[in-house]
Parts: structure tokens; sequence; C-alpha cells
């Protein structure tokens, strides 16, 4: 039985309601739930939430599913409070133990003193950005992945806690032309492929 906790960091500010965020948590909700090897919670963060019982959530999940927008480039305000609060309460309760240097020689082992070695974790971002402005010359990212730039330190945070990453899935120009039908079945591919039946045994 693989155990599966969902993220949900939409938000209701300004311009933006969480609606997209909102379709995306129900669709990856609906994909596991034709499961029976799989059970899930949900966690969708300005309903609120206790630090303490989303630590014991992180605890125990095999894998951790985050469905964030992207505002300025960054987390929205109370996806990054939720982080800061939870992962601060995870300290030596499953999150983390310390950065894993020694006072002997520390230089060296940082980022070693995650508590949550073989679980994995899988990222979704939705940006009114177009794919095109990460890959196309001369465009407004340098050709630098979601990935590897913009959530290179949310990737990190995660490898501070020992996870490792699944394969990302990021949703474009999400304001001027979403489609959420077809974007909903492409991302429903996505899932498909990366939680095969092989994928799901071997973890």
């Amino acid at each position: 039985m693989k155990k599966i906790f969902i993220i949900n960091a939409g938000q209701s500010f300004g311009h933006s309601g969480g609606l997209f965020n909102n379709t995306i948590t129900e669709t990856t909700e609906k994909f596991f739930n034709q499961s029976e090897e799989v059970i899930i919670q949900t966690t969708t963060i300005q309903n609120g939430y206790s630090a303490e019982e989303e630590v014991s959530k992180f605890a125990w999940a095999d894998i951790i599913i985050y469905h964030t927008p992207v505002w300025w480039f960054q987390l929205p305000f109370n996806f990054k409070r939720y982080i800061d609060e939870v992962f601060t309460a995870g300290h030596n309760k499953g999150i983390y133990r310390s950065d894993g240097r020694k006072s002997s020689n520390p230089e060296i082992n940082y980022g070693t003193g995650g508590l949550m070695h073989g679980k994995k974790y899988m990222l979704t971002t939705t940006w009114n950005a177009p794919a095109t402005a990460f890959t196309l010359p001369g465009e407004f990212f340098d050709q630098k992945s979601v990935d590897e730039g913009a959530f290179f330190g949310f990737h990190r945070m995660n490898a501070f806690t020992g996870m490792t990453p699944l394969k990302s899935y990021h949703f474009h120009d999400v304001e001027k032309n979403a489609n959420a039908e077809k974007d909903m079945k492409a991302y429903t591919e996505h899932l498909e492929e990366t939680f095969s039946d092989s994928l799901i045994a071997s973890n």
C-alpha cells in the first residue's frame, strides 16, 4: 500500500482564486483513488492546518505531491509560511535532524541531516509565462528550465530532508490560454507515466 500526501497551495489573493490548483488537486485525487493499492491524504493550505499534524503527514507518506501557483517567480506567501512552520516543527520529528555537519569538520556534509530518506516528491507549478519563455534563445528565463532556475532552491529544500524528486509537471500560460480539459488530460498522462505499476511497486 502506497501512501500519498497531496499539498494544494492554491490561494485566493488579488486576481487569483486558486481554482486552477484546486482542479489539479482534484485530478490527482481522482487518479490515485482508482487504485486499491494507494491511500491518500490531502491538505489545502488556505483552509488552515496544524503544523504538528502536517509533520505527521510528511512522516506517514511515501510520496509527497506539491501543487503550487507561482507568484512573482516564487511560492505564494501562504505556502512559504506553511513550509517555514511545518518544516521547523518537523525538527527531530520526522523531517530533519540537523544540517548534517559535525563540529569536528564543519566544512563538509552540509545538507545530509534529513530524516525523509527513501521518500519521493513530485512538484507541479502553474505559470502565466508560456513554456517558450524558458526554452527559446533570448526569452526571459535564458533557457533555464523551471526546475533548474526559479525552483532550484525548492528542490534543494527537499533534498535537505532526504527526499528524491520524481519528474515535475509545469502548467504554462494559464492566465491567457488555459484549457482545463486539455491540460488535465496531459497531466493525467504524466501521472500515468510517473506512477506506473513498476514505480509504485519499487518505492
